[in-house]
């Protein structure tokens, strides 16, 4: 039922009336009464009788006929809700998205749904004979209401004579897979590749993490890879970070699988398409389920293989409670359907890593030979002959051999692309004599510049600082500290007259870029795809993103490296030159384009200071006696760590609690059975638990 609350974070039973006997099935909505109060909720079983002993209510209302939650999905959600010590019902709320009855009732009368689980015989006027004090006909209820807000998923029942159900899945999709895999090329580029696709379409559950080439069309390739599944009757579920993703593998299942094959899941799109297309997937009309996070949840028949695409992005973490992250959500699935998971990416992450020292996983890699024909060449400005060549290269921001590589590429008539980790024109200043970061008087927030002629605007309370002085040497002068995209496009609008000057980030991301000569300045996750690939690509700016104090710094640094790079032409046409020091890791990482080295490098690192994914993590967050609370109600596992307090943001403070792998589910219950006390004691201080938080600090 829609009751957050932890300490009822259970079913309910209820007794069904003989005129709601038909209708009352399995995954439909419902609403109850519940301490007084009208509530919503999900019908989740039909059972003979109930072991409560005491007096059963009624439903109140059968909502829907609709059966919008598949039992699939709500053993998912129980499974997801235990591992992130969560709620039940926070779950169903971001799994099924907000009812549009004119919507459904308009797909209703579209396509008549059949084949749905035949319903318990109508009973006679008079109620059955009781069974232990309840009616045969007693129902078992809980879940979340309609008016919760939701992102995607939830099942039901059956289109009759749809494509896509059982052995007729895709039967227009064309021959078989792995058969027109050619070598060298598409999967057949890859060591394991065609197999790969030869698994899929015999239905068998392969686990595999694949590092795609630079400039591979990796959407085509995914979209082989549910061709090969839809084959074998199976449904396939694909989730991508943004838009821009979602487009790009919309049309490759498009060509690859033809019209009415498959729908696409977007956050953004209306309530009521949004409904509409979730009704298409929940009543199994389309074999093939593609969106962003919310896809996750999505219902589909005879699951076969579940697919995420760069899943190192942190749009994939949801920002709901209880905080899943889409990779875990879609692994569990593929534990708990017995199907195939594809775990995909330039880069690759230490959870993928992890999977593959674990043996869950499988590695879908190209032969190095492959590599070197398809990478770019690659080089850093940092490095001792380059020093020694251009002794400014260690303080230039655009040092002479990122310069030389620019201008060489419009003068081939090719796009270059230049990635910079800031937006905006000057995101922070300092002092233009002695240094001092310039600080807003008011509140100490940093002070940026949105333009040339504009005053200094502090990022935290927006109050602009036009008679701003240094208070340690009093000058009036500011400097940049961190270049935004914006003046970055500025500077290289005069460093190559004449040249076209574009820029894509927040406020303008550009999707195609043609194959004519032109400098892009985007900025990470916004880089647009050019015509035949860049002819060089610049990753300035490097130090912004290396010295963030995160536990992820490293490894979100190759990934939006690789993905920025993964844009170029192949050696000798295309060129990325790294602005940084050819000694680092991520570095020497970038130039072999070994993804697999670092991540099982950073794994190691992790595996050494106790840190995720090599043993699991939760943080508490609240107020201090609210947090020391929660931990002394808390049946800890043995063997458990409390680490902290640390500050967290409004005058609260963050314990965090860590445990090896193998007591996670321990923790997890514990956190969330002391999280039920609390409730039942009507604590007023809230507490906030995230297992596997993506910041710990």
């Amino acid at each position: 039922m829609d009751v957050p609350l932890p300490h009822l974070d259970r079913p309910f039973d209820y007794l069904i009336e003989s005129a709601d006997d038909e209708s009352a099935r399995p995954g439909v909505r419902v609403k109850v009464r519940f301490a007084g109060q009208l509530v919503s909720g999900f019908l989740l079983e039909r059972v003979e009788s109930s072991p409560h002993t005491g007096r059963l209510a009624y439903l109140e209302k059968i909502v829907s006929p609709e059966q919008v939650l598949d039992p699939e999905v709500a053993r998912l959600a129980r499974a997801v809700a235990d591992r992130y010590a969560g709620n039940l019902c926070d779950v169903l709320r971001l799994a099924v998205p907000p009812r549009h009855a004119r919507v459904e009732t308009q797909a209703r009368k579209a396509v008549p749904v059949a084949g749905a689980p035949e319903s318990v015989p109508a009973s006679d006027s008079e109620p059955a004979a009781p069974v232990e004090g309840v009616p045969e006909n007693a129902g078992e209820l809980s879940g979340v209401g309609e008016v919760a807000p939701g992102d995607a998923a939830g099942p039901g029942g059956s289109a009759e004579g749809v494509p896509g159900r059982g052995g007729e899945a895709g039967a227009s999709a064309g021959g078989d897979a792995a058969d027109d895999v050619t070598p060298g090329a598409g999967w057949g580029a890859y060591t394991a590749g065609a197999a790969f696709l030869r698994g899929l379409a015999e239905g068998r559950a392969l686990r595999a993490v694949w590092g795609a080439l630079p400039g591979e069309d990796w959407a085509q390739r995914i979209a082989e890879a549910a061709a090969a599944t839809v084959r074998a009757g199976r449904g396939v579920i694909i989730v991508v970070a943004d838009a821009r993703d979602l487009d790009r593998m919309d049309r490759a299942l498009a060509g690859t699988l033809g019209a009415g094959q498959h729908v696409a899941l977007n956050a953004a799109l209306g309530p009521a398409e949004r409904y509409r297309r979730f009704l298409q997937a929940s009543r199994h009309q389309v074999p093939v389920v593609v969106g962003t996070r919310a896809a996750m949840w999505a219902p589909a028949a005879k699951l076969g293989l579940v697919v995420i695409w760069d899943d190192g992005d942190d749009l994939h973490a949801e920002p709901r409670s209880p905080y899943p992250h889409a990779r875990d959500v879609l692994l569990t699935r593929a534990q708990l359907s017995d199907c195939a998971a594809l775990v995909a990416g330039f880069a690759r992450t230490g959870e993928a890593q992890l999977l593959l020292e674990t043996g869950w996983a499988k590695e879908i890699v190209a032969p190095r030979d492959v590599l070197r024909q398809r990478s770019p060449a690659i080089a850093p400005t940092g490095d001792d002959p380059q020093l020694a060549r251009d002794p400014g290269a260690a303080t230039a921001r655009l040092p002479s051999l990122a310069w030389q590589a620019a201008r060489q590429a419009l003068q081939h008539d090719s796009p270059v692309l230049v990635q910079v980790p800031r937006r905006g024109y000057l995101p922070n200043t300092a002092c233009a004599e002695c240094r001092t970061p310039a600080r807003c008087p008011h509140c100490s927030g940093s002070l940026g510049l949105s333009g040339a002629r504009d005053v200094p605007t502090c990022h935290w309370c927006g109050r602009a600082a036009a008679a701003y002085s240094c208070p340690n040497c009093g000058s009036r002068q500011l400097r940049a500290s961190v270049t935004g995209a914006r003046r970055t496009a500025e500077e290289l609008g005069r460093a190559f007259a004449g040249a076209t000057i574009r820029t894509s980030g927040r406020d303008e991301i550009l999707d195609h870029v043609p194959r004519a000569a032109a400098v892009v300045v985007a900025t990470p996750g916004a880089e647009p795809v050019a015509e035949g690939g860049y002819g060089a690509v610049l990753l300035l700016d490097t130090w912004a993103l290396l010295t963030r104090a995160d536990l992820r710094a490293a490894e979100e640094t190759m990934r939006r490296w690789l993905n920025a790079a993964a844009l170029a032409r192949p050696a000798p046409e295309g060129r990325v030159i790294v602005v940084a020091d050819g000694g680092l890791a991520p570095v020497q990482a970038l130039l072999r384009w070994d993804p697999g080295w670092f991540a099982a490098r950073e794994l190691v690192e992790r595996r050494e200071l106790g840190f995720p994914p090599a043993v699991r993590m939760a943080s508490v967050t609240g107020k201090a006696e609210a947090v020391a609370e929660l931990l002394s109600a808390a049946k800890l596992p043995d063997g458990a760590e409390l680490l902290g307090p640390v500050p967290a943001d409004d005058e609260q403070e963050r314990m965090l609690v860590r445990v090896n792998r193998g007591r996670a589910g321990e923790m997890a219950h514990a956190l969330h059975e002391a999280s039920g006390v609390r409730s039942a004691r009507k604590a007023a201080l809230p507490v906030r638990i995230e297992v596997d938080p993506a910041a710990l600090f």
